[in-house]
C-alpha cells in the first residue's frame, strides 16, 4: 500500500510511470522442462524407443543385429550432440525438435519403402508391379529432414541430420528388404539429396526460396533415378526397346514434384513450428526488420534522436556480425528495438534533448541515474506489451549488462567531495554525509549472453561515444573503439558470451570501417558571394540569348 502511494507521488512529479511495469518472468516448471537433465534423458530414451518401434513397424521378423546397429548409430549421434552441439543438447526443446525431424524423416521413408514392397505383389492397375515399386521409391522425401534442420536449426545441424539420418536409414531399409542394391541406392540418394538441400537452403531470405530448393532437390532425385535405372530413359538408345512415355512422364513428375510438395508443406507449417519451439528463422528475422512497426513509427515522432541512433547501431552491429559469422539480421532487428524504453521519458536522453534545456540539471545524480537505468526495464515492458520476439527482449535486457552509468556516478562523487570541503557543512563528520554506492549507478543486467547481444552492446556504446567527438579522424575512431572494448573486457561485461579475442579484433575492425564511413568528412564548399539581383539578371539574360538564337 505504501509503495502504491509513493509511486503516485513520484508520478505527479514526472519521475515514474503511473502504470505498473510489465515484468519478464520465467516459471520454474518451464525452466526445468527446458534445461532439466531428467527431461533430457527422458527425451533420449523416448527417441530410442520410437526408433525401435519404427524398425519393427510393418515387419514381424526383424533381425536382432538390425536393432543393435540402429541403437549403436543412435548412441553415436546422441554423443555427438552432447560433445559438439551443446547449444542443442542443453536446450530440451531444440533436442526434441532434432529428434522429431530425424524420426519423421525416417518414418516417411519407411512408409514409402513398405508401400514399394507391397506394390511388388500387386497384379492389377495401369502400371506394372515394378513401375509401381519405383514410383513409391521416387516419392521418398530425401530432402525433408535436411531442409527442416537447415531452416530451423542452422547448417551445422542440417549436416548432422543428413549424415546420421542416412546412417539410420541403413537398418531401416534392411528391415524392409534384403536387397543390397535397393538399400545402397536409396541410402546414396538420401545423402546426396540431403547435401543438395543444405546447399540450397543455407541462405534462405524469403519463404519463396524453399520451393525453389525443392525443385532442385527433385531434379537431383531425378538424375539419381536415371543413373540407378529407376527411370528407364536409357531405353531410348537401345535398339528395339519400346519406351513407355506415359510411365516416364509420371515417374519424372513424382521424382521432381514430391520435393516441391514437401517444401510447400514446410512453408505452410513453418510459422507454427517457429511459435511452438520459440525459434526465429532467418526468414522471420527479415520480416521483423520492417521499420513500420508501431513502436518504431512512434519512435520517429517522439524520440527521433533515439531512432537515428538505433539505425546507426544497426549498421555497426550488422557489419560486426558478418565479420565473425554471427547472425547479422538478428543483430540489425534487435538494434532497432534495443532502446525503445526511452520512449517513456525521451527528453532525459542526450540525443533527444533540446539545446536550451537539460532536465538533469534539476535532478540529483542518483535520480538521473535511476531514470537512465530504468529505460531497460521500460523497454522490456513495452516489448512484452507489443509481444515482440523473445530474442529481442533478451537483447533489450542485456545490452547494457551491469555496466556503470559513469557520468552521473562521477557527478555524484564530485558533489560528495565538494560537500566535504564546503564551508556551510564543514563541521559535519564524514560518516554523516550521504554515501555514494556504485551499485546504485549500475544497470541490473544480466550481462550479454550471446554474440549478437554483446555486439549490439558494444555498437551502442561506441556509436554514443563517437557522437560526442568534436573532430573525427581515423586515429580517434580507432582509439575510441579500442578503449571501449578494452574497458568492457576489463569490467567483465563480455564474460558470459561466446566471443574470443580474435573475434573482438574482427569486430573492432568492422566497427572502424563502418564508423569511418558513417562519420566521414566533406569538402567545404566555397560561399557564393555574388549578389542575388546580379545572379538573377545574368540568368535571365542567358535565357534571352538562348531564345534569340533559337528564333
Amino acid at each position: 500500500m505504501l509503495g502504491f502511494f509513493e509511486r503516485q507521488r513520484l508520478a505527479k512529479k514526472g519521475i515514474t510511470p503511473q502504470k505498473t511495469r510489465r515484468r519478464l518472468t520465467q516459471s520454474e516448471v518451464a525452466e526445468t522442462l527446458e534445461h532439466g537433465v531428467i527431461t533430457r534423458m527422458a527425451l533420449v530414451l523416448a527417441a530410442a524407443v520410437a526408433l525401435l518401434c519404427l524398425l519393427a513397424a510393418g515387419r514381424q521378423n526383424v533381425a536382432r543385429e538390425t536393432y543393435a546397429v540402429a541403437l549403436l548409430i543412435f548412441s553415436t549421434a546422441t554423443g555427438h550432440l552432447c560433445l559438439n552441439r551443446r547449444e542443442v543438447w542443453n536446450c530440451n526443446s531444440r533436442l526434441l525438435l532434432t529428434f522429431l525431424i530425424v524420426l519423421g524423416h525416417l518414418a516417411l521413408a519407411k512408409l514409402c519403402a513398405l508401400q514399394s514392397a507391397e506394390a511388388m505383389h500387386s497384379n492389377g492397375g495401369q502400371f506394372s508391379a515394378l513401375q509401381q515399386r519405383d514410383m513409391w521409391l521416387l516419392a521418398i522425401p530425401f530432402g525433408l529432414g535436411p531442409v527442416l534442420a537447415s531452416v530451423l536449426l542452422g547448417r551445422a545441424m542440417a549436416v548432422f541430420v543428413s549424415v546420421f539420418g542416412t546412417l539410420l536409414m541403413l537398418p531401416l531399409l534392411a528391415s524392409v528388404s534384403d536387397d543390397t542394391v535397393f538399400i545402397v541406392t536409396n541410402v546414396t540418394g538420401n545423402l546426396v539429396c540431403g547435401f543438395v538441400a543444405i546447399f540450397l537452403t543455407a541462405e534462405v531470405r524469403k519463404r519463396g526460396d524453399l520451393p525453389r530448393a525443392g525443385f532442385f532437390v527433385g531434379l537431383a532425385t531425378w538424375v539419381l533415378a536415371v543413373a540407378f535405372r529407376k527411370i528407364n530413359v536409357l531405353q531410348m538408345w537401345v535398339e528395339g526397346a519400346a519406351l513407355n512415355y506415359q510411365s516416364l512422364a509420371i515417374e519424372s513428375v513424382v521424382a521432381i514434384g514430391a520435393p516441391i510438395m514437401m517444401t510447400l508443406l514446410i512453408v505452410g507449417g513453418l510459422p507454427w513450428v517457429e511459435s511452438l519451439f520459440r525459434i526465429t528463422t532467418r526468414v522471420r528475422w527479415l520480416e521483423l526488420a520492417d521499420l513500420n512497426h508501431p513502436l518504431l513509427r512512434r519512435m520517429t515522432i517522439e524520440a527521433p534522436g533515439t531512432f537515428q541512433h538505433s539505425l546507426a547501431v544497426a549498421n555497426l552491429a550488422e557489419g560486426a556480425c558478418e565479420a565473425i559469422g554471427a547472425n547479422p539480421t538478428m543483430a540489425r532487428v534487435c538494434s532497432y528495438f534495443h532502446d525503445i524504453g526511452k520512449l517513456v521519458k525521451p527528453e532525459y536522453f542526450t540525443e533527444n534533448m533540446r539545446h536550451d534545456r537539460n532536465p538533469h540539471d534539476d535532478l540529483a545524480p542518483t535520480m538521473s541515474a535511476l531514470i537512465i537505468i530504468a529505460h531497460v526495464k521500460e523497454g522490456i515492458s513495452l516489448a512484452l506489451e507489443h509481444k515482440l520476439n523473445q530474442d529481442i527482449i533478451e537483447v533489450i535486457q542485456q545490452h547494457h549488462g551491469t555496466s556503470l552509468v559513469f557520468y552521473f556516478y562521477k557527478k555524484a562523487m564530485d558533489q560528495q567531495q565538494a560537500a566535504r570541503t564546503d564551508g556551510k557543512i564543514a563541521q559535519m563528520h564524514d560518516e554523516d554525509l550521504p554515501e555514494v554506492s556504485e551499485s546504485s549507478f549500475r544497470y541490473g543486467g544480466p550481462k550479454p549472453q550471446t554474440r549478437e547481444s554483446a555486439i549490439v552492446s558494444l555498437a551502442d556504446a561506441i556509436e554514443s561515444a563517437a557522437r560526442s567527438m568534436e573532430r573525427v579522424t581515423p586515429q580517434k575512431i580507432e582509439q575510441l573503439i579500442t578503449d571501449i572494448i578494452r574497458k568492457r573486457v576489463a569490467d567483465g561485461q563480455l564474460d558470459d558470451c561466446d566471443l574470443r579475442f580474435k573475434d573482438l579484433e574482427r569486430i573492432a575492425e568492422a566497427f572502424r570501417h563502418t564508423l569511418s564511413s558513417m562519420m566521414h568528412s566533406r569538402v567545404a564548399y566555397p560561399d557564393d558571394k555574388e549578389p542575388k539581383t546580379k545572379r538573377g539578371s545574368s540568368v535571365m539574360s542567358s535565357i534571352r540569348r538562348r531564345d534569340a538564337s533559337a528564333a
